[in-house]
């Protein structure tokens, strides 16, 4: 077994540590984040920190970087307060990696990486034509997080452009058949695999199998 320190983690090439740190919570639900400017030039990035906040109001929330000069999304974000989640098809993950790339302020990824603006009617924001599920968000909260500079985006769900195949009967998302994507770390893709559906968890009861002929297995 590899015993690390805190001060031996300090110590690492820097792209080590990266990679590891990114790593060690496993994989993570992959999207695509599209805004745009007051002057509708668009932007597109690939995310692994998008997390769920709470159902009533419906609020998802996403760590971004450090700020940077040319950090079009959150500069975006702020001044139009929309902004879409799409997830990653397969067919499209190296088009979506290529997003990661520190293109320069006010050029356009949906160009550069070959995907396709998809827009709905009083939303600014673009959504991907190449997603199976795509959610629009109206910014309601920024914090700023002090001990590293990075920052915490929350925003409330407004729009959802999805196929009614792929929501099961209970609700809940079926992400095999819509096809969606997971990323551990910085480069490495997964096809996520279903292994079950379990009972609700109460005390002195054991989980059961539930039996859904709707999942995409």
């Amino acid at each position: 077994m590899k015993a690390i320190n805190r001060s031996e983690i300090d110590e690492m090439d820097k792209f080590y540590r990266i990679n590891l740190i990114n790593s060690l919570i496993g994989v993570k639900p992959l999207n695509l984040l599209g805004t745009c400017n007051r002057a509708g030039t668009t932007n597109l990035s690939i995310i692994s920190s998008a997390f769920h906040l709470g159902a009533l109001p419906p609020l998802l929330g996403l760590v971004m970087r450090p700020q940077r000069e040319h950090n079009d999304t959150l500069n975006n974000i702020q001044a139009t307060g929309q902004y879409t989640l799409n997830n990653v098809l397969p067919d499209w993950y190296k088009q979506a990696h290529q997003t990661s790339a520190s293109y320069a302020s006010g050029i356009s990824e949906f160009d550069t990486c070959g995907f396709h603006e998809w827009y709905k009617e009083d939303f600014k924001a673009p959504f991907v034509q190449e997603s199976t599920v795509r959610i629009g968000l109206e910014l309601r909260e920024i914090i700023d997080v002090a001990i590293n500079g990075t920052t915490i985006v929350i925003g409330e769900i407004v729009q959802l452009l999805i196929d009614d195949l792929i929501i099961e009967e209970g609700g809940t998302v079926d992400h095999i058949k819509a096809g969606s994507m997971a990323v551990s770390g910085l480069d490495r893709y997964f096809i996520p695999q279903f292994v079950g559906s379990l009972s609700y968890a109460k005390p002195g009861t054991e989980p059961q199998e539930i039996k859904n002929k709707n999942h995409g297995k």
